[in-house]
């Protein structure tokens, strides 16, 4: 099978077209024909070399797309040619390790992290799932474009509400309201919880999306105010925070998961922890089960991305405006 991907060829470069020969189809192996591909900020970090690139590479994996061709083992009453599924950050697993025989294929040390592949990013007309339980059948009520960045931003946010137990009665904040960030208002909306959005982003904007209550991240004294008030925090901007008073605002027991990448080592008092028996916790996209729940729970709810679509023929001014930070909220590519 013929692959046209977009490749880079050195940091901030143009995308160019790059055509290869897939490698025959293995028994556990899904190929997808990719109809809509999100970027994500990480896509930019890989093409720009933040995370040690070897050029040529070929990024994306927020995908959506018909399965075209299926592996010997692939389980045809679940997985059919011509079905519409997503392949996300995480597309496959070795399926024998302990964290893989416990149901978290996502924490397995040699998955398959679709960004990080090389030659055989998802910006191209065809991505291979290294393992068919990772290509999930998306709901009918989930438009294709909307579903793309739900295969990574998605995950990654709903993720810490299974993971850490987060509960209807709880009161979260948001710290973010950017391609992660809005996406974690709704989840967070719709699981029950009393909300609030920490932003520099328009208060107005950050209500419409599902915030009860809302903070000016600029205003330390707004963060002061709610020491002691929230059970969770989900940070997801990208920048470095003042950690301490982050801390302070949870509750005993209370913990605070980061999953946007701060760019400074993470400093904090010992003593903002352990009196109160806070917790500090990372998070990734979610394993197989996790991810499908996800997604229906996204359907259930009307959970939409905010979407600005660009045919893949502008892949490169699509690229730009998410790495100036114009994207509101994620960029969709089309075929």
């Amino acid at each position: 099978m013929k692959v046209i991907s977009y490749a880079a060829y050195e940091p901030h470069g143009q995308l160019r077209p790059l055509e290869y020969d897939a490698e025959p189809l293995g028994p556990d192996e899904v190929d997808v024909a990719v109809t809509h591909c999100g970027i994500c900020h990480t896509d930019v970090e890989v093409i720009d070399n933040d995370w040690g690139a070897r050029y040529p590479i070929v990024a994306g994996h927020e995908v959506v797309g018909l399965v075209t061709a299926l592996g010997a083992n692939v389980d045809s009453s679940r997985l059919r040619q011509g079905d519409r599924v997503g392949v996300g950050a995480i597309s496959g697993a070795c399926m024998n390790c302990e964290s893989c025989l416990a149901g978290k294929q996502n924490l397995c040390p040699h998955r398959d992290d679709a960004v990080f592949r090389g030659l055989r990013g998802a910006f191209a007309s065809h991505v291979r799932a290294s393992n068919w339980h990772f290509a999930y059948p998306i709901p009918d009520e989930i438009a294709s474009e909307r579903a793309a960045p739900l295969m990574c931003a998605g995950i990654t946010v709903f993720t810490p509400l299974l993971r850490h137990g987060v509960r209807p009665t709880n009161r979260v904040a948001v710290v973010g309201v950017g391609g992660l960030g809005h996406l974690a208002l709704q989840f967070m909306n719709k699981w029950g919880c009393e909300v609030t959005a920490i932003s520099s982003s328009p208060e107005k904007q950050a209500r419409a999306l599902g915030a009860h209550h809302f903070i000016n991240a600029k205003d330390l004294n707004g963060l002061a105010r709610a020491a002691g008030t929230f059970d969770f925090i989900l940070n997801t901007a990208s920048g470095d925070l003042p950690w301490d008073e982050y801390i302070k605002a949870l509750k005993p027991q209370g913990k605070l998961c980061i999953v946007g990448v701060p760019t400074k080592p993470i400093s904090l008092e010992v003593l903002s922890l352990l009196p109160h028996e806070k917790v500090v916790a990372g998070g990734i996209p979610g394993s197989q089960t996790e991810t499908a729940l996800m997604l229906a729970f996204a359907a259930r709810h009307g959970i939409k991305p905010v979407v600005e679509t660009y045919p893949l023929s502008q892949i490169n001014q699509a690229i730009d405006h998410v790495r100036q930070g114009k994207a509101r909220f994620r960029v969709v590519l089309v075929a």
